[in-house]
């Protein structure tokens, strides 16, 4: 585990599972459906039980017809997680493993939303996964770079958040946040 603190804010990189995170809110990287389906997405609606997808659902039926867009970010209950919330963000696919500059800004602006949508429910913890780096074939080590950077320049202008978790499920993951965030840190 490595953890450091930026103005107020702890951010923190662990190995483990997400869906065990007690932090007040955890990220779903979620499909347009919003329904549930493999990795992140399909664990967190199992183990989440039936009021998140019902909660789903709704937003679906009231907000997002079409799906949620790339990018932005929902919120619904934690129901059976010991997590109270579930933000629901859906980041970009990446067609052959590159992370244009497109799909880096989508990227981005699903952590960025996730962040701000916390903020506003007046969230003070957070777990992310690695966002799109799974089905969705993006690059691990650019795909976490552009997660810290822009979770680093969040807190630098919203000083709100007490604690954000990466919480990566393999060793391969780990490894490349790890590397971005030493490289991040001895950029600026």
């Amino acid at each position: 585990m490595e953890k450091i603190k930026i103005n107020d804010t702890y951010l923190i990189l662990k190995k483990g599972d997400i869906t065990e995170e007690d932090t007040e809110a955890i990220v779903n990287a979620a499909n347009s459906s919003c329904m549930g389906g493999g990795g992140v997405d399909g664990a967190i609606h199992s183990k989440g039980g039936h009021k998140i997808l019902e909660e789903c659902k709704e937003i679906r039926r009231k907000q997002y017809p079409n799906g949620l867009p790339t990018g932005e970010a929902v919120i619904t209950t934690g129901g059976n997680l010991k997590a109270k919330y579930v933000i629901h963000t859906v980041g970009p696919i990446c067609l052959e493993g590159k992370l244009t500059l497109e799909k880096k800004e989508l990227l981005r602006r699903a952590y960025w939303n996730s962040l701000k949508l916390a903020k506003e429910e007046g969230i003070k913890t957070v777990s992310f996964p690695s966002i799109s780096t799974g089905a969705y074939s993006c690059p691990v080590y650019k795909s976490a770079k552009t997660a810290l950077e822009t979770v680093i320049d969040f807190i630098k202008k919203e000083d709100f958040l007490k604690e954000i978790k990466f919480v990566l499920f393999t060793d391969d993951t780990y490894k490349e946040y790890s590397k971005a965030l030493k490289e991040l840190l001895n950029e600026r």
